[in-house]
Parts: structure tokens; sequence; C-alpha cells
């Protein structure tokens, strides 16, 4: 090729998980049947309410641009679910609408993203982190959630890794890839050592806050005003309204960041789908049935491929305390994460996902969605016990 590409596009990555769904999808077409453990997407269809809301936006002739920063009627629903369930007032002046959960995170490490700056993440974690981190030329500064047999982070090493270069600290919780979920108490050992640190943004990933097993509370980051002038929440509809598909997302930020990252909207994007916004709507302002009817299910999943892994030979796996993973360490097995994920699509028909592609330090692990039928998560233990044996 004759075109000169830009640098910063070789330290640019990418998502595996689409490409092993590509990769499954040829083997499928071959004949070859394939169960799908690899997205994380819940397998519910949106509310019916929610899509009606869409259809009558849709009616009603709301085809045009809207908002840069998303409609006023849409933050504030935003505003107030977060009143219901934090007790957190808000102003909608400080919410952004935006496609997605992804668009926060790029916009966010944009603002703090640059040669010289340190930003520090888990690992592993949601490949798109490290991956902005890297394309912006910051320098990655990760910690190692493996380090814990129960993949949670610990908040004093997370401390020590400050540094005078240090602009952001990113966080996961309830984590993806892991499945781990770290409780309040850690969270206010965190919050508190961060106040001796006040040139130090934060970005709480809590886009699986509506997904945590045995009834405990989301430790959000809305529950400390001390740390308000410099905290960045991402969070959205697609994983509680099962809306992946719809690209809807908000962000919570600092007054200062606003008008920043709604440039980067505006140069990015102009502005979220209409439509899809009346949705996000009525999704907020309506019952949370669907939620509680994708938690039992989820929750029966979870005890099913956490028991059945832990029978698997060679197999390790800690109990998933949110979102819809499992994480198992498969070293035991003789094959690393990689190799046990090739063995599993094309001997056992299972897609999943190796641990590197959400981190250096996972070759020992792979990823389990268990957003699918228990009569799936099922068959793929069968099929994978019988490719061990």
């Amino acid at each position: 090729m004759a075109l000169k590409l830009a640098k910063a596009l070789d330290r640019l990555g990418t998502e595996a998980a689409f490409s092993i769904l590509a990769e499954a999808k040829k083997l499928e077409a071959q004949g070859k049947p394939m169960i799908h453990l690899g997205l994380g997407q819940p397998d519910f269809k949106t509310p019916k309410h929610v899509v009606e809301a869409a259809k009558k936006a849709l009616d009603d002739g709301h085809h045009g641009y809207v908002l840069s920063n998303g409609m006023l009627e849409c933050r504030q629903a935003v505003t107030r679910k977060i009143k219901k369930l934090y007790n957190k007032d808000i102003s909608p002046d400080r919410v952004l609408i935006v496609p997605g959960g992804k668009p926060t995170m790029y916009y966010t490490i944009s603002c703090f993203g640059e040669p010289g700056a340190e930003i520090i993440h888990p690992t592993p974690a949601f490949p798109i982190y490290e991956s902005m981190i890297n394309y912006t030329g910051s320098t990655a500064v990760p910690y190692d959630l493996t380090e814990d047999k129960d993949l949670k982070f610990d908040p004093e090493k997370i401390l020590s890794l400050i540094t005078d270069k240090t602009k952001l600290i990113i966080l996961i919780n309830p984590n993806n890839p892991t499945g781990s979920f770290v409780e309040k108490a850690a969270i206010d050992v965190l919050a508190e050592g961060l106040k001796k640190y006040p040139n130090v943004a934060i970005l709480s990933d809590e886009i699986y806050s509506r997904q945590i097993f045995d009834g405990k509370e989301m430790p959000t980051f809305f529950n400390y005003p001390e740390l308000e002038d410099r905290l960045i929440i991402l969070d959205g509809w697609s994983k509680a309204y099962s809306m992946t598909g719809w690209r809807l997302g908000w962000c919570v930020v600092p007054e200062k960041l606003v008008s920043h990252i709604n440039k980067l909207l505006i140069n990015s994007v102009s502005c979220t789908n209409a439509a899809t916004q009346f949705a996000g709507i009525a999704a907020l302002d309506g019952p949370d049935d669907s939620i509680n009817e994708m938690m039992k299910a989820f929750t029966n999943r979870r005890n099913l491929i956490h028991k059945g892994l832990n029978e698997l030979p060679g197999v390790e796996c800690s109990l998933p305390g949110g979102a819809f993973y499992a994480y198992p360490r498969v070293i035991g097995t003789g094959m690393n994460g990689e190799e046990f994920c090739k063995k599993a699509m094309h001997e056992a028909g299972v897609a999943i996902v190796p641990g590197t592609a959400f981190g250096k330090t996972s070759q020992d692990y792979v990823r389990f969605s268990f957003a699918a039928s228990e009569d799936n998560i099922s068959q793929a233990l069968e099929n994978i016990k019988k490719m061990l044996s």
C-alpha cells in the first residue's frame, strides 16, 4: 500500500469477542453446531413497552437531529433514576447521552490521555480501555486482578501505583471479563485514599450495576461527594434492559468536563439517535420487572456454570459476584487459554473468549458468558467435558 497511515493506528487494539463470533459463524455455515458463550449480551428481548416507545417516537415524527449532549427529557430521566437508585441529586446539565458505553471510554481517555501521562487501569478488563490509553500515547499502568483468588482489585495496590504523572484511574465494578464484584468496604478504602490525590480523575464503569448477585448493593461512586469534581460515571441501557443493539449509554461528568466531552461528541457522532432516546426514557421510568426476571435467570445460570466448570478436570473458577461472566483458570488441563478456546470451538462446538483478549496476564484464563439458556450452558459443559476426557 502506497498510503502512509498515522502511526497511532498501530497502537489501537480491537475486541476479540467479535472475531470469535465471526469464526464461530463461519463454522456454523459449514454445518458445525455451535453454542455461543462469547459475546456479552443478554439473550432476553428488550421490554415491550420500551420498543413501543421507540415506535411511537418514529410515528410522531422524531426523525431529526436532537441536542448533541442528549434530549433534556432523556437526561432528566437519567437523573430521576439516579435519585431513585442512590438517593443522589444530579443536575441534568452534567449528564450526556451517548451511543453506547464505548463513547464514554473514548471521550474520557481522550480528555486525559497524552504522551507523558499515566493512566491506571485493571487487567484483565474490557479491551477498549487499554487500546484507547495506548492510542492517546499515554502510558498504561495496569493493576492485575489475577493476583487475587476471587479476581477482585486491591484498593491499596491501586493507590500505590499513583505517581505525579497519573491523570486518570479506571475502575470497572462489577468487572468484565471476570464477573468479580468489589463490595463497599473496599471502595470506601479506595475513595478515602483518593482524597490525597486531587489532581487524579476517576472513571467508574458501572454498566453492570444492575447485575449483582445475592442481594448485594451497588457501591456506586455517587456515594462519595468529595470526589464529585473529578468523577466520571459510565452507565447505560445495554445490559440492564437488554438493549445492546440500540447503542444507548449515558455518563455523568464534572461540570468542567461537560463542554469538552460535548465537543468530542459533536466532532464524532453529532448526537445520539432520537427515537432510541425515547426508548431509553421509557426504560428508566418504567417498571424494573424485566431486570428482576433477568436476574433470577442469571442467578440460576451462574450457579449452574460455576458448579459445572469446577467439576471439569483441570479447571478452577471463582464464583461470579456480578455481570454475567465466569472466568475460569484452565492451565490445569495442560492448555493455556487460547489453546483451550480453539479446541472448545473446533472440537466441542462451544465459542468462548481467551483471557488474552482482556490482558497479557490472563494467558491461563478463558471467559464464558452465561447470557445463554440453561440448556445451552449444560450442553456446552457436557461437550467440553467430553473434549477434556
